[in-house]
């Protein structure tokens, strides 16, 4: 009788992984058996060890140059340059959105309490006001989950992926101490639309197994190149695939969840989701379409461009009516998953040329990332007696109250916009030149095309702008209201998450040239392209 053969796993090139997950995993046990006045102060030091022990080992790889030139895991996990870098930036964002969700105030003391009855008034008195202490073990597994979704070689591993970074953000997101039913609301519709969304992700990966007889993504790319390219089984499989991958970094027409979901979660889960899952979700996008799809690029880019230009103007335009401070920053969001498409169509042309839009690409994803979290962390500082002084209309004259938080957050704003000397200039740029350079390649059909949407891109930039300047118009040049929202003392782990933020957005902003190296070198080492 034949004997299966054992499974080869890299264990040394996957540590990062599992690092995270085994963190969760344990996380999870003192859940279970720790005592409850004891179970935060075991896991706040557990998650952060353990993110900053997986980005070390990340950081070991890098150095030892032992980036590797063949796909992990029996060809299921692509631990490349573009995955460790994708791998270091999810790490630093998620290890700075920890320290904001450590803050007293933001979580429930118990989810399965109705808003506002006695039992969670028990609840309350019975924890001491303290939080769920579940959301640190289920953020590590929604961050294990952002790691394993890009660097996925198969479509099978990316579902998987998929739904482990998914579920737990569906829970986290309706955890929201304030505003109860607004947060469990926006969990529940969250929840509904993520599901129809890998249901799609699923069947179409169904179709493209029914044509290349393989989930994995280099014998996709291979069965592109030996068969037919309108092939029915495929041409639905992309279109299926498409939606799963564009409802995650919230692309128009899929991106009606982003607003509600952002403005009821909880504000350090929105940032986690603004940034780590944008990350994420974008790096799955290049995965599938630049190394399984890669074939079939002159059929997927026209697609792509309607689809991008789509984004940009609905994220742009929605955002001027928006009047609540966290559905602007959803709006804005949006706007900016339409830059990163922008990124994606620059495809057509010679490894080089690919390696610059990557590198673009990656540069935008470490910049934005940042900036948002510093964004939401300042959203947390501005409060009610209901919560978060959501509606704009409580930030006027913020400027005169607390000149430094203002400053700050319209410096973020501005870099949101693309501002010269700022960290979002050169990530727009980087991203505009790729795909003009793109476009002048020989052969390209679609060359005059790039060149419109990149003045789509353009006209969207200023447009965003002109949002983001109202709202530095409202904070300094308005009588701030008599009742006016209260500051709160920030935390040292808030202080810390802001000055980062403002850090990278200015050092970047001022000697970019670190920061593009780093992204050139990870973008040199992409599987097959």
């Amino acid at each position: 009788m034949n004997s299966i053969p054992a499974p080869t796993i890299e264990y040394g090139t996957l540590a990062p992984l599992l690092v995270v997950f085994g963190a969760a995993v344990i996380g999870v046990l003192v859940e279970a058996f720790a005592p409850r006045y004891l179970r935060k102060a075991i896991h706040v030091p557990l998650t952060l060890l353990s993110l900053l022990g997986a980005f070390a080992l990340v950081l070991v790889q890098v150095l030892r140059g032992q980036v590797s030139t063949t796909a992990a895991a029996m060809g299921a996990i692509a631990v490349d340059g573009p995955s460790l870098f994708i791998w270091g930036v999810i790490l630093v964002l998620s290890f700075v959105c920890v320290l904001l969700i450590n803050d007293e105030g933001h979580f429930v003391a118990s989810a399965a309490a109705v808003p506002g009855s006695a039992d969670e008034e028990e609840a309350e008195t019975v924890t001491g006001g303290a939080g769920h202490t579940e959301v640190y073990p289920l953020v590590l597994f929604a961050v294990g989950g952002m790691l394993l979704f890009p660097a996925s070689h198969d479509l099978l591993m990316m579902f998987v992926a998929l739904e482990v970074m998914s579920l737990p953000l569906y829970l986290l997101c309706g955890l929201a101490r304030r505003r109860r039913l607004l947060s469990q609301e926006a969990s529940m519709k969250y929840f509904l639309l993520g599901a129809f969304s890998s249901a799609f992700f699923l069947y179409g990966t169904a179709m493209v197994y029914g044509y290349a007889g393989t989930v994995s993504l280099p014998g996709i790319n291979q069965a592109l190149a030996e068969g037919a390219a309108l092939d029915p089984l495929l041409m639905i499989g992309l279109a299926l695939l498409g939606v799963g991958l564009l409802f995650k970094i919230g692309a128009a027409p899929f991106q009606a969840w982003k607003p509600d979901v952002y403005q009821g979660a909880p504000t350090p889960i929105t940032a986690l989701m603004a940034s780590g899952t944008l990350v994420a979700a974008v790096g799955a996008v290049l995965r599938v379409f630049w190394v399984g799809l890669g074939n079939l690029d002159w059929n997927w880019r026209p697609v792509i461009w309607v689809i991008a230009a789509l984004t940009m103007v609905v994220g742009s335009v929605l955002a001027i009516t928006q009047t609540e401070i966290k559905r602007m920053l959803a709006y804005s969001s949006i706007a900016h998953a339409g830059f990163l498409l922008v990124g994606v169509m620059a495809t057509f042309g010679s490894a080089q040329q690919n390696a610059v839009s990557l590198k673009a690409i990656l540069f935008y994803l470490a910049v934005y990332g940042i900036t948002t979290v510093g964004a939401f962390a300042i959203v947390t500082l501005v409060r009610d007696p209901g919560g978060e002084a959501g509606h704009l209309s409580r930030w006027a004259g913020l400027g005169k109250r607390a000149p430094i938080l203002a400053g700050v957050f319209a410096f973020f704003l501005l870099a949101f916009a693309g501002i010269p000397l700022t960290s979002g200039f050169f990530g727009k740029y980087a991203v505009f030149a790729a795909a003009l350079n793109s476009g002048t390649q020989p052969g390209d059909s679609m060359g005059g095309w790039m060149a419109g949407l990149v003045v789509v891109g353009v006209v969207a930039s200023a447009v965003a702008a002109f949002f983001y300047v109202r709202v530095i118009v409202l904070m300094f040049f308005s009588e701030p209201a008599a009742d006016g929202p209260a500051i709160v003392v920030p935390s040292a782990g808030t202080v810390a998450v802001i000055a980062v933020a403002l850090l990278v957005t200015v050092g970047v902003g001022l000697y970019p040239e670190s920061m593009l190296s780093v992204a050139n070198e990870a973008a040199s080492s992409l599987f097959i392209r």
